[in-house]
C-alpha cells in the first residue's frame, strides 16, 4: 500500500535505556503506528464491538485519524469507502466500521483480532 495524504505514520519512542533501582538495565522500545483518516465530514460512532448492536462508547470528531491495532469481521456496513464487514479495533473495546476509514485497501490492513 502506498502512503497518501490521508495516511500518516507516527513514530513514538519511550525513555532511553536506564538502570533500575535493582541495577537491571531496561531498554525502551520504539513503536510505529500508522494512522488512517476517517472519512471527511463524518463523526463516526465508536462501539464496544463489531456491530451496530453494540453500544456507542464515544463519537470521533470531524477530521479524526485512527491507529488500527487489529481487525475482525462483523456486521455488514455501507459507508463512504464501500460496503464491508471489516471492523477496526482502535483501542481496547473500541471498534469502528472500516467503511468509514481510508485504508487504501478492501481487505485487512492489520492483524486479525483474537
Amino acid at each position: 500500500m502506498s502512503t497518501d495524504e490521508n495516511t500518516t505514520t507516527v513514530t513514538a519512542t519511550t525513555a532511553p535505556t536506564a538502570p533500575t533501582a535493582a541495577g537491571e538495565t531496561v531498554t525502551a522500545m520504539a513503536t510505529t503506528a500508522t494512522r488512517y483518516a476517517v472519512a471527511p465530514g463524518y463523526r463516526v460512532n465508536v462501539r464496544s464491538g463489531p456491530s451496530t448492536q453494540y453500544p456507542v462508547v464515544r463519537t470521533l470528531p470531524l477530521g479524526a485519524t485512527v491507529a488500527i491495532s487489529c481487525q475482525k469481521y462483523g456486521e455488514w456496513i455501507t459507508g463512504p469507502y464501500g460496503t464491508t464487514r471489516i471492523w477496526d479495533n482502535i483501542a481496547p473495546g473500541e471498534y469502528i466500521s472500516d467503511a468509514y476509514v481510508r485504508t487504501g485497501s478492501d481487505g485487512l490492513v492489520a492483524p486479525r483480532c483474537a
